[in-house]
Order: C-alpha cells, then structure tokens, then sequence
C-alpha cells in the first residue's frame, strides 16, 4: 500500500518575488479539510489504493475540493489583514513518494481531472509555484494524463525538484515551518519528526463509505467471444516505457486474458506462437470488473487476448476499454538530468 500524495501550499505575495514565510505556511491534502494559516494543521489521506475511490461519492469529493479552494481565499483575506500585506497566491508542494501503476486506475484518475479542472476554471490566478518532490518514473506519464487540462500558464509553474529537494524548499518556507523529516526543524512538542499532531497521515477508506453497488462503469467497446474461441486486439507501442491500461467485464459467466507480445508482423499469430508478457487466467468479471497496467519494456505489436476456448456452450460479451499512456517528454528528459544529479551525489558520498 503506498503513501497518498500530499500537498504543502505556502501562502505568498502575487506578483512579489518568492519569498520564504514563518507566519503564512499551512498544509493541505487530496480531499482533506484545510487547517488554520499559519500552522501546519490538517488531514492527509495518508496510505490510499486508488481504487477505494470507487467507493466514494464522486460528487462529495469535487464538492469538498471546491469547498476547500473557497476556504483558501477566505484563509487569505485573513493573512492579508494579519500581515498587512496582500495575500492572494499559493505555493503547493506535492509529494509524490510512492506513485504506482495502482495509481493510474482510471475512474481515480478521472476524478482527479475534473478537480483540477475545477482549480483551473475558477481559482486560475491562484497558484504561484507547484513543486513536484520525491517524484518517481512513473511521473511523466502519470503527468502526461492530466497536463492536457492544465493551462500553458499552469504548467510553467510546475517545478520538479531533485535530489536536494530540502534544500530548495527552504529558498521558500522557513524551516521553522517544515517538519523535521521534510528537512526543516518544525516538530511535536514530545518531539516527534512526522508532526502528527498537526498532519493527520490518514488511512484506509472505511468500509461504510463504500457505495461500490451504486456505480456503473462505463466502456467504450464490445465485443463477442464465441464459444470456443478467442478474441485478440492489437495495439502498436513505438517505444519502451509506454504503459498499457485495461478494464473489462463479461456477461454472464468469467472470460479469460492474458497479454502477448507479436514475434512475426502482419499475419495473426495463435498464443504459442507470442511472447506472454502478462500471464493467461480466468477471471470472473461478470462478478468484479477487471482492469490493470502493464509497462512495456519493449517496442513492438502487443495482443490483447479474450480466452473463451474452455467454454463449449456459453458465448461471452466482453465490454472494455484500452488505453495507450505516452510519458510526457519534457518531464522525462528532466528526469534523466534529476537522475544524472543524484547518481552524482550519490558517487561523492560513497
């Protein structure tokens, strides 16, 4: 299970210089409520599938999100007032430790969409600088999904930040203001790092908020797989890093998949005569709809196979949808220098 991404926001000055902060900082996180400026004081989602999000009202969680960004410009009012100073902007810091192929499901991806084109339609002027720390590989194709909503201005205030992540961020915030394990000196009063009296690291999402049984999913294709046979659906990767993504469910009884990858172009190959690259099974989908990831390592033709050849009654109507997630280039190749940095830090330590 891996940590949910948090979110820092630094209050600052628009249209002033960055500047560091001990009196505006205050954190916030993924459907959490806003605590009071000028302290680190609120909810984190903490340790999170994405797939609970299935089990969560959509709407409760957009609501909650627009919510909280009237309640930032409400926090700031206050500041402005506090310090006699302007207080219009923020500065977010995500906190991407522990991304995953998990994290790529799509009705969580798409929730996450609609709330920041939420952001983007009504609070546009509001973001000052977007820091991205702890980002893993995975990150520019997980960005790659999203960046399409965001505004060539939004983007521009997107920041990865390397290895010396700490370091930078206390070019913003005053490290009074960060907690210990952050980089900064901020901790409980019985001096504990993490600051849990102030950040609540969350949890799983109880059962009882599961709506699981109110939810349809939607697909974009259908197909019949006849008794006896299969179905196989091609789908061409130009280059390795690329990830495959998949939901289905059958009609009526289970259906089985597997992935191949093409050995001979052109002609259609029977499953033998493919390189399996994720394993043939059975699954009953008419029960569970079934979706997952796979991260080609390889350029090439992969076949998505349908196996109803056990069944020698029953045809089965699978319905699914498939997609393609392409890295976004420009976080990539700043990746590879992130990279480049840190095996150098790493080389001067040893």
């Amino acid at each position: 299970m891996c940590r949910c991404a948090s979110i820092w926001i630094l209050t600052t000055l628009r249209n002033g210089k960055p500047q560091r902060s001990s009196r505006s900082t205050w954190l916030e996180a993924p459907v959490a409520s806003i605590g009071r400026a000028a302290r680190f004081a609120t909810k984190s989602l903490g340790p999170l599938i994405p797939k609970d999000c299935s089990s969560l009202f959509r709407n409760r969680t957009s609501s909650k999100k627009f919510q909280d960004c009237e309640l930032m410009q409400v926090l700031g009012d206050k500041q402005s007032k506090k310090l006699g100073k302007r207080i219009e902007t923020i500065i977010m810091i995500y906190d991407f430790e522990g991304l995953g192929l998990k994290h790529l499901w799509k009705p969580a991806v798409d929730v996450y969409i609609e709330i920041l084109g939420m952001f983007e339609e009504n609070f546009p002027e509001s973001l000052k600088h977007l820091f991205i720390i702890k980002a893993p590989k995975l990150f520019p194709i997980a960005y790659n999904m999203v960046k399409h909503i965001l505004s060539e201005d939004t983007r521009r205030k997107l920041i990865i930040l390397g290895a010396n992540w700490k370091e930078d961020l206390q070019k913003y915030i005053d490290p009074a203001e960060i907690p210990m394990i952050y980089g900064g000196t901020l901790t409980d009063p019985d001096g504990n790092p993490k600051c849990e009296s102030k950040i609540c690291h969350g949890g799983d999402v109880p059962q009882k908020y599961y709506v699981r049984n109110q939810l349809k999913q939607q697909y974009e294709h259908s197909i019949m797989v006849n008794r006896g046979s299969s179905q196989q659906l091609e789908y061409e990767i130009l280059f390795p890093g690329c990830v495959l993504r998949w939901q289905f469910m059958s009609d009526g009884a289970d259906i089985g998949f597997g992935i191949y990858l093409k050995t001979k172009m052109g002609s259609r190959q029977h499953a033998g005569e493919m390189t399996e690259v994720h394993p043939n099974q059975r699954y009953n989908a008419h029960l569970v709809p079934e979706d997952g990831t796979l991260t080609c390592s390889d350029a090439g033709i992969y076949v998505l196979r349908f196996d109803n050849t056990y069944s020698y009654l029953h045809a089965k109507k699978i319905s699914y949808t498939v997609e393609v997630l392409l890295p976004d280039k420009k976080s990539e190749e700043k990746f590879q220098k992130l990279d480049e940095q840190t095996q150098r830090v790493e080389n001067n330590h040893a």
